[in-house]
């Protein structure tokens, strides 16, 4: 029995009630014996192909790449619409419309009414002098004309189970929902796509296996609402090598295919296909700034990105939005509605974040209002940021979420009286200090006193004895000119069991650009001590670090 009229009974992931056992063949929902079968069928379906020329062939033939397909498709929808604008579409009165398909977005540019691209009819079997007068409904197009017909022999619940269009057509309670014949008008380029769909209903398999015959049966099954055989090409095509332009292709499907549950897992496939091959986008720059506007949000949603920063992130997007779209209007448009929420501004530096306020591809109340959430969550405790970001973590926008960064984010908190002093709070996970063993560093973003740039540094290194490896913390100063920077700073770490900042090292130093100051062995045991599951200085496995510079007189 039917649990629902948009179910596909013959779909493995829907359940069935049987009162027998059926046969491996049925069970499967193998009924391609039946197809075209009249022993088999209670109904004829009538295929009227509109349009012959050689231009509207069907989308796979002679399309050997996803690019061919492309190009044949843009091609295609400039040709109808270019019709279409030049020739008068009508519906003649008597014909009875019984069902509508959703359109395929990309044949459909142009048209005043787009929910009747495709149409289907039911009429009564005409005999003798019925057919001669011509009483059948018609359907008129200057701009196009039935050139063939196909006539089959279907099983309407077969049909029905696989497929709500078929089923409401088939059980609208109306009169023509009882008589034997259906007809279905298609363009010719959708012929050969069709016919796999139908078979495909029958036997729940394609004889398509190349990208471009698969495609067209996705957005047949997409307007015929075949939701099985959509999961079958998207399977399909997952299983086909990935490129960057089938990638791109699958993410700028018609937005009707795009939203299809089916279609999912090809449109996840691809955005994490893109996100790790353009990883570090510093080894593709041209390649990425050449990318469209689907690519750059799939990059750009990936937490595993190789970057510096998320200001590098920030600046990257204003550079590639304002190459693609020059008109500050519709640059403005694209960032606020489809960028933005990419880019994670509360990993970006105060000082960036003023930048943002002042920078006009931004409307200025929406930059306002990133600007304070980001602030707002910078100022929150740590175990608050971190709810905060595992909540973020369910949604598409991760805004919350910290990426793996080139440069550590750091907190700041800056004084200019009674003196020129900042603190600087920089958090380490367990796992990156695992991973600095046995000669590695990671580096901090920069901070600024006094105007000039700073950063920290941890490392892995051996004592000064050479005798064992250890936890260090340094000091630099970014390169600037030879100016001479004098400053007393002061490194300090949270430890058990009271959980406070504790004072390591004292030192002061003269800074000239480039140079490093800093302590090999911060907390003056072995490396083994300090990465020990009881070590008092990992509090629910971060480290915490804290460094006081001021500016001497």
């Amino acid at each position: 029995m039917l649990r629902g009229s948009n179910t596909d009974l013959f779909d493995p992931r829907t359940e069935m009630d049987s009162d027998f056992t059926r046969g491996s063949s049925a069970s499967d929902g193998d009924f391609g014996f039946a197809f075209n079968d009249s022993n088999f069928s209670d109904r004829l379906l009538r295929i009227e192909i509109m349009g012959g020329s050689a231009e509207n062939r069907a989308d796979g033939e002679g399309c050997t790449s996803i690019i061919d397909w492309a190009r044949h498709r843009k091609r295609r929808r400039e040709d109808i619409k270019k019709d279409i604008n030049n020739g008068d579409l009508s519906v003649g009165a008597e014909e009875q419309i019984l069902g509508s398909i959703q359109p395929d977005m990309d044949d459909c540019v142009g048209c005043d009414n787009q929910d009747e691209e495709v149409e289907a009819m039911v009429e009564g079997s005409p005999s003798g002098d019925e057919a001669a007068d011509g009483t059948e409904s018609s359907w008129s197009m200057d701009c196009s004309t039935v050139v063939r017909i196909k006539t089959l022999h279907i099983s309407s619940p077969i049909l029905a189970a696989k497929s709500p269009f078929f089923y409401k057509l088939f059980s609208n309670g109306m009169r023509e929902s009882e008589q034997r014949h259906v007809t279905l008008r298609i363009n010719a380029s959708e012929e050969a796509a069709l016919m796999e769909l139908l078979n495909f209903m029958y036997s729940s398999t394609l004889t398509a296996s190349q990208a471009p015959q698969l495609l067209d049966v996705l957005m047949a099954a997409d307007k015929f609402e075949v939701a099985s055989c959509m999961r079958y090409c998207s399977r399909q095509l997952r299983n086909l090598p990935m490129k960057p332009e089938s990638a791109l292709l699958y993410l700028e499907l018609p937005s009707s295919v795009l939203m299809a549950e089916a279609v999912q897992p090809l449109t996840d496939a691809a955005k994490q296909y893109l996100a790790a091959r353009y990883k570090d986008m510093t080894k593709f720059q041209e390649e990425v700034m050449a990318l469209p506007l689907a690519g750059i949000e799939a990059i750009l949603s990936s937490d595993d990105l190789q970057v510096a920063s998320e200001d590098a992130v920030y600046d990257f997007v204003l550079k590639w939005a304002r190459a693609q779209y020059p008109r500050l209007e519709e640059r403005r448009e694209v960032l606020g509605a489809r960028l933005a929420r990419y880019i994670r501004f509360p990993y970006m530096t105060c000082r960036k974040l003023k930048k943002v306020l002042t920078c006009t591809d931004f409307e200025h109340d929406a930059a306002s209002k990133l600007v304070l959430e980001a602030l707002f969550f910078k100022g929150e405790p740590p175990h608050r940021q971190r709810t905060l970001a595992a909540e973020e973590s369910a949604t598409l926008n991760r805004r919350f979420v910290e990426r793996a960064y080139k440069y550590r984010p750091v907190k700041v908190v800056e004084f200019e009286l009674p003196r020129q002093q900042c603190v600087v709070y920089l958090d380490l996970k367990r796992e990156e200090c695992v991973n600095l063993f046995p000669s590695g560093r990671v580096y901090s973003q920069a901070f600024h006193l006094g105007g000039q740039g700073f950063f920290l540094s941890a490392h892995c290194n051996m004592d000064q004895q050479s005798s064992f490896h250890c936890f260090g913390l340094f000091l630099g100063m970014q390169e600037k000119g030879s100016v001479s920077f004098a400053v007393d700073y002061e490194f300090a770490a949270r430890s058990k069991p009271a959980e406070e900042f504790v004072s390591k090292y004292k030192g002061n130093y003269t800074f000239t650009g480039g140079k490093a100051v800093g302590y090999r062995n911060l907390f003056a045991i072995p490396w083994t001590s300090f990465m020990a599951e009881d070590s008092p200085y990992f509090i629910n496995g971060v480290l915490h670090l804290r460094a006081e510079l001021t500016i001497r007189h």
